[in-house]
């Protein structure tokens, strides 16, 4: 930092100075750091300077919760204690001055003892790769430190700001709601006859089903009275403290923290342009992603004024670091006890804040901090406008009041304070009686969302009639700034409240609120749509408080009285089905009995290891990425000066440092590992003593193809370091034009060899039987995967070329290859190591290898142990996911709905190189008639070529796109003919017997088994009754209903993967270690595999431990997908176990009363071999595509699912009111394992068919990096009443003990609710006249919903011509 940054008189603050002591307690220990860094989070320190590992990284932007710890501070003002969760990614480590800091290894551990948080969510079964956990449970501790009784709302809440991928939510909600008052019970809607508790929750039950999956008597009391103390030191020291401002000092940033207002003034007035940060959520953003540098930061967070809170007589002064949860807790204090006409602001404010971020942003976020960001998507400044808030802002020459209206926002993230002023408070006003206010807010999901757009609206009438006095309409999301919308307002004064005063409202605002095409953000038809539609809810809202202060205005109409209504959630219920286990079994027989993940326990307190919580070696260093910044382009020259120079630098990486090949992919070698180029180097000049180098490129050098390619890499002694000088390395391009979206592939006929087909049956024939034909189309996009962990690698080398990985992969045996390949050694030289993965989802099948290769490189390079974790946004931009699928279809049917042909062509997107999309497209062809028997059938499958990252695998691999298409061709069947569409799909299903398009027969079919029970336990004919009369009586909210099956093939497509192996260990105690060829990411693999071995071997499950998967130990293993991993390692570890049982059978023949331990020794001193290995090939597998016949899988998963939403017609927000799943999975394994399987995967579907949206610019670029812009589905996303079933007495006998599998199967039935969605949608257009089949692309997002939901808003709101604008995202 240049020293003339910093001016003050305080001789702590002189370049040069030292810093002051930062003291804080972690988990009880005092910590004094004397060199505080400014831009150190607390997440760092606790990970790298404490070794406190159990607090996660999950995308160090405060939006997913895997990071939560607890802070208490006493407060010397008012005397009292306070807890609160806050995200250890963005707390600033110089905020914690004399703070207690409580991490998830506080408050409990396996080796000393849980704490009831983590005991009870890891025996309801709520943590599966367990990644996510920790920060779920200190939110929960959190939660109970300052409410031991909460109720299950307060439980919802805190829980807003965190995510998982992998349960689905049910089981933690479950779990928790056991230290409610709720207490577990269904609050008396279980059956009419009594408790849901004595009477199976609420389900009819048969004798051998089970609805139990945990006993809450095995959970420990909770004692409120026995939690960890506050430090008493610590209050001493805070008592004790004389007043007296601090200063940190880092490498470029100085952390001022004032202590009295005169000072912070002082301050400001110096460095005008140093930042303000009470909460870090803006500045911590901006640091981290956007590579901004602050050299002075001003810390004002506990100056007594700035934290005032006073009442007067006009309204609520809050000083402006109060944080938005104080703020809250305050103004719902005042709605209880002010009368409810001077209550109409604080109510609007409060609405904003139910869905303002989550509760560890609201904890530590000032009110003037998102008053002075100016965002123009603030859900709170619209209502600060709205109301006309007034603002007291100060300098050291006084202060001056500043009102809050159309002129405070200068600018994009401008406002109208000076730079050396400062924000002192915000007065929010008292309503009047004639007055009336409502906020509003419309985002992608409704917790912890950015908005699209909110609004706010206040309108104040002559006292007693309902003429406009005063109207203030306020919009946040349609320009660069919150704007009123005057000349709407101004039109309106003096008007009469009715249906004239909101024609003239309508037509003014689609004219006011106009935006350009291309705007930031897009989907501006719908933003535009949303001004009025948001009106309009005003106007209902009004016209009903008028009435009830009775004043004489029209009443609102009964069918409209729904769209006024402001939502409030229902606390979730749920129903778990599966079969007993029979009486009579031993309990040691694991098998079939709802048993808890190994891992659960140790995930819940923080000690499980993941690979980045592998402690660090000695001399370790870190690698940070470069990539490319542009789709497609040559690399003109590549500029290292820079970076080379800058602080921990050891070297750069790039294609010349590989020394073996540079080609890699998971089958074609089509990628590079490092872009290829040849590099010359030319000095540039001396640098202190020594020459400096800038790389250069040659003309000869290779093209980039996608944004996110891996040109090379830069290593450093620490991650802060090495990022920073990727950030410094220059590369100059000469651009090409890219080929980003589907149709531009379509059109330049980019695509990769082979096209596929199917075919069989005669089509000419189909469709000249046909009475009717119908042609369609629809478009999937894509979806992140999101695993909590992202893609990390750990690389050690060792003597003679040897080199061990840690690795987060699924594909353990690939990576050892990929790495052997790259370094030029043979396979035996390379160990991959894989203890856990905090999610995979398909995401790390195949792309982990891209940094692995990487790091190994360097590592090579080095001889040094290297270790890299991707960021959240680095993660996203270069790994790809799920590929975005275009189908077009020609469907021939009877009248009857009997569909008698397909022609149905699929295009995905498969990116930059062919990585596993032949496979995807594959699967979606196997599954193009989903359930359905078609007589005459043709699919085609071509794989576009595009400047994208490369798609890869993806939970469900191809096969929900293939069958969401096969759905969508089946609803416009049922439309066009009127009839209702679960009568047609039920006329197509499948029977036994029947063969597919590609030649399999049907056996042991349970399709319609699934379907009819599925039907009896939803109700489904009383639930179509009911959808149809609430659509009758409402205009503007309509319901859905929808039932969909699905047929899923287990196997690998690819014969050859179809195998795995086991390695099991008994020693002379008897107890057994076991490896298989598996790996561990959440779905519960090892815990079944020893299930199946306590099986095999009669003994109890804890006697066998899994330590981890390797290379070293079984080899050439597949990787671990196609939801085939149980079935084959299962087979595996049973073939290991039986080897071993003949071999103890003549001792257990000799001594049958012994012990397995006796067993055991006498086989050791007989010398008999204990150790073995287990092998399984599935057997008669192998299709033709040429020849359209042989196997294509051993067996299949069958479902169906019925689910029931309603959706808001004016802004698209849907809520998912129920869902029933009825899942074939053979005989259990593990039914609580399996039910999470089936909700997980049903959540992740939610997210792919509602939710998840993944947003490119027309050049390439990904605009989607992490949870703040792309949102996957959240707790309360969860439908209201799910029930999920596995259907009985459906053994298998194709896998190991008759079970089936569960992990992607389950995953399409979510396509239930965009069908629902799609039934609900056809409720609306019928409304406006509007009949027949209409396409809907998924996601089913509420822009999509909104639009397609025509009525006389939409009208006023047209699009602009395609081809008239550039956008700002395209559909790719």
């Amino acid at each position: 930092m240049r020293e003339t940054s910093i001016t003050m008189a305080d001789t702590k603050t002189q370049p040069g100075s030292t810093s002051d002591e930062l003291i804080f307690f972690v988990n009880g220990k005092k910590i004094v750091e004397r060199n505080a860094d400014p831009e150190m989070t607390l997440l760092t320190y606790l990970r790298r300077k404490l070794g406190l590992t159990g607090t996660k990284l999950g995308c160090a932007e405060g939006g997913c919760g895997a990071c939560t710890v607890m802070l208490s501070r006493y407060q010397t003002h008012t005397q009292q204690l306070i807890h609160f969760s806050v995200n250890a990614c963005l707390a600033p480590l110089c905020s914690l001055h004399l703070v207690a800091v409580t991490t998830v290894e506080g408050i409990g551990s396996v080796a000393r003892k849980l704490h009831p948080v983590q005991e009870r969510i890891a025996k309801a079964h709520g943590s599966q790769c367990g990644f996510c956990t920790p920060g779920i449970v200190m939110s929960m501790y959190a939660l109970l430190r300052n409410n031991p009784t909460p109720n299950m709302s307060d439980v919802e809440e805190a829980f807003h700001g965190n995510l998982c991928r992998c349960t689905g939510y049910r089981p933690i909600l479950e779990g928790y709601k056991t230290f409610t008052v709720e207490g577990g019970c269904c609050g008396g809607r279980g059956r009419d006859n009594g408790c849901c508790m004595a009477n199976g929750n609420g389900a009819e039950t048969d004798a051998d089903e089970a609805t139990t999956l945990f006993n809450t008597a095995d959970f420990a009391p909770f004692d409120p009275t026995q939690e960890v103390i506050f430090p008493p030191e610590l209050m001493s020291l805070t008592k004790g403290q004389r007043s007296g401002s601090l200063c940190f000092r880092g490498d470029r940033v100085v952390w001022l923290q004032p202590d009295s207002l005169d000072e912070f003034l002082r301050l400001k007035w110096e460095h005008p342009e140093a930042r303000v940060v009470v909460g870090n959520t803006e500045v911590g953003i901006e640091v981290k992603f956007k590579s901004m540098v602050y050299p002075v930061i001003l810390a004002p967070a506990f100056i007594p004024e700035l934290n005032a809170v006073t009442h007067t007589a006009d309204g609520v002064v809050f000083g402006a670091a109060c944080t938005l949860s104080h703020m809250a807790a305050v103004l719902r204090q005042a709605v209880e006890t002010l009368p409810p006409h001077q209550t109409e602001v604080f109510l609007a404010v409060l609405e904003q804040l139910r869905w303002f971020a989550g509760l560890q942003i609201r904890n530590v976020a000032a009110v003037g901090g998102n008053i002075m960001t100016a965002s123009p998507i603030s859900d709170l400044n619209p209502v600060f406008m709205a109301a006309g808030c007034k603002l007291t802002v100060m300098d050291k020459d006084g202060l001056r009041d500043v009102q809050m209206d159309d002129s405070f926002f200068t600018g994009y993230r401008k406002t109208t304070l000076r730079p050396q002023e400062v924000l002192l408070s915000v007065e929010i006003p008292l309503s009047k009686k004639s007055q009336f206010v409502s906020a509003y807010k419309q985002s992608p999901r409704r917790e912890d969302d950015i908005s699209i757009v909110t609004a706010a609206m206040s309108v104040t009438f002559t006292p007693g009639s309902d003429v406009v006095e005063d109207l203030r309409l306020s919009y946040g999301g349609m320009a660069a700034t919150t704007v009123l919308a005057k000349k709407t307002a101004n039109r309106l004064l003096g008007r009469r409240w009715g249906e004239e005063l909101l024609q003239e409202a309508c037509s003014s605002l689609a004219e006011e609120m106009n935006l350009d095409p291309s705007v930031p953000g897009g989907m501006v038809t719908y933003r535009r749509t949303l001004t009025l539609s948001l009106f309009y809810k005003f106007y209902l809202s009004v016209l009903q408080k008028l009435r009830a202060q009775g004043v004489n205005v029209d009443e609102v109409p009964s069918d409209c009285l729904s769209a006024a209504q402001i939502y409030h959630p229902e606390t979730p219920s749920s129903v778990q089905v599966y079969q007993a286990v029979p009486e009579g079994r031993s309990q040691d027989d694991a098998v079939g009995r709802p048993m808890m993940h190994l891992s659960a326990l140790k995930q819940a307190t923080g000690e499980a290891i993941y690979c980045d919580d592998v402690p660090l070696y000695e001399n370790e260093l870190y690698l940070a990425l470069v990539t490319s910044s542009k789709a497609h382009a040559k690399i003109l020259s590549v500029d290292t000066s820079a970076a080379e120079v800058m602080p921990g630098v050891v070297c750069c990486v790039f294609a010349d440092d590989i020394p073996g090949s540079n080609a890699t992919g998971p089958i074609a070698y089509d990628e590079t590992v490092l872009a290829q180029h040849q590099v010359c180097f030319c000095s540039s000049g001396q640098s202190g003593g020594s020459v400096r180098f800038r790389l250069m490129m040659c003309p000869s050098s290779l093209q980039v193809t996608c944004v996110g390619h891996i040109i090379g890499a830069v290593v450093a002694d620490t991650q802060l370091h090495a990022q920073r000088a990727a950030k410094a390395v220059r590369v100059q391009y000469e651009e090409l034009q890219p080929v980003v979206t589907i149709q531009e592939a379509i059109t330049a006929q980019s695509f990769y060899q082979p096209i596929r087909t199917i075919q069989k049956g005669d089509l000419e024939a189909g469709f000249k039987q046909a009475d009717h034909v119908l042609e369609g189309e629809m478009h999937m996009g894509g979806q992140e995967h999101f695993y909590l962990e992202t893609n990390v690698t750990l690389a050690v080398p060792g003597e003679d070329g040897e080199m061990e990985l840690f690795v987060s992969t699924q594909a353990a045996c690939k990576t050892q290859s990929l790495v052997a390949k790259a370094l030029d050694v043979p396979a035996n030289k390379v160990v991959v190591r894989v203890k856990r993965m905090g999610g995979g989802f398909g995401g790390k099948e195949s792309r982990t290898t891209m940094l692995s290769t990487v790091v190994a490189v360097a590592a090579n390079k080095l001889n040094r142990p290297v270790r890299c974790m991707l960021d959240r946004d680095e993660d996203m931009l270069i790994t790809g996911g799920r590929h975005p699928f275009y189908g077009k279809y020609k469907v021939g049917y009877l009248s009857s709905g009997k569909v008698v042909a397909l022609d149905v062509s699929y295009y995905s997107n498969a990116g930059n190189s062919m990585d596993l999309s032949l496979s995807v497209m594959e699967r979606a062809l196997f599954h193009m008639e989903n359930s359905y028997s078609v007589a005459n059938v043709r699919g085609r499958g071509y794989l576009c070529r595009t400047n994208l990252p490369s798609n890869t695998a993806f939970r469900g691999f191809g096969g929900p796109q293939g069958m969401m298409v096969a759905e969508n061709w089946m609803t416009d069947v049922a439309q066009s003919l009127g009839r209702p569409a679960e009568e047609v799909r039920r006329l197509n299903l499948y029977v036994e017997g029947e063969s597919t398009p590609y030649n399999q027969i049907l056996d042991q079919f349970t399709l319609d088994r699934c379907w009819d029970e599925c039907l009896s336990r939803c109700g489904y004919q009383d639930r179509r009754a009911a959808v149809d009369l609430y659509n009758r009586q409402n205009r503007w909210t309509k319901r859905g209903l929808a039932i969909v099956p699905t047929k899923f093939g287990i196997s690998f497509t690819a014969v050859f993967l179809n195998q795995a192996g086991a390695l099991v260990h008994i020693y002379t105690d008897g107890s057994v270690l076991m490896t298989h060829g598996g790996t561990e990411m959440g779905q519960g693999l090892h815990t079944k595999m020893v299930q199946v071995a306590s099986r095999v071997l009669g003994i109890p499950c804890s006697k066998i431990h899994i330590s981890e998967t390797s290379t070293n130990t079984v080899p050439n293993t597949s990787p671990t997908a196609a939801s085939a991993s149980s079935d084959l390692n299962g087979a595996a570890v049973q073939n290991a176990c039986e080897i071993l049982m003949k071999r103890l059978e003549p001792y257990k023949t000799k001594n049958p009363k012994g012990s397995w331990e006796d067993w055991v020794r006498a086989a050791y001193f007989d010398r008999v071999n204990l150790s073995t290995s287990g092998f399984y090939k599935t057997p008669d597998l192998g299709y033709d595509f040429d020849t359209n016949s042989g196997r294509a899988f051993n067996y299949f998963s069958y479902g169906v699912a019925c689910s029931e939403v309603e959706i808001d017609c004016l802004t698209g927000a849907h809520k998912n009111l129920s869902t029933t799943i009825v899942m074939d999975v053979g005989h259990s394994l593990n039914p609580a394992i399996d039910i999470g399987q089936v909700e997980g995967a049903f959540m992740q579907g939610l997210g792919l068919y509602t939710l998840e949206e993944l947003h490119y610019s027309p050049r390439g670029v990904l605009l989607t990096r992490g949870p703040g812009t792309y949102k996957i589905p959240a707790f309360g996303d969860i439908p209201t009443h799910l029930t999920v079933s596995l259907l009985r007495d459906a053994p298998n006998e194709k896998a190991i003990f008759a079970s089936k599998a569960v992990g992607e199967p389950p995953l399409f039935l979510a396509a239930s609710v965009f069908y629902a969605i799609k039934d609900a949608i056809s409720a609306s257009r019928a409304e406006s006249g509007i009949s027949g089949p209409f396409r809907l692309d998924s996601p089913a997002s509420a822009e999509r919903i909104r639009n397609a939901c025509c009525d006389r808003f939409t009208k006023l709101c047209p699009p602009a011509e395609p081809g008239s604008f550039s956008p700002w995202s395209v559909q790719v």
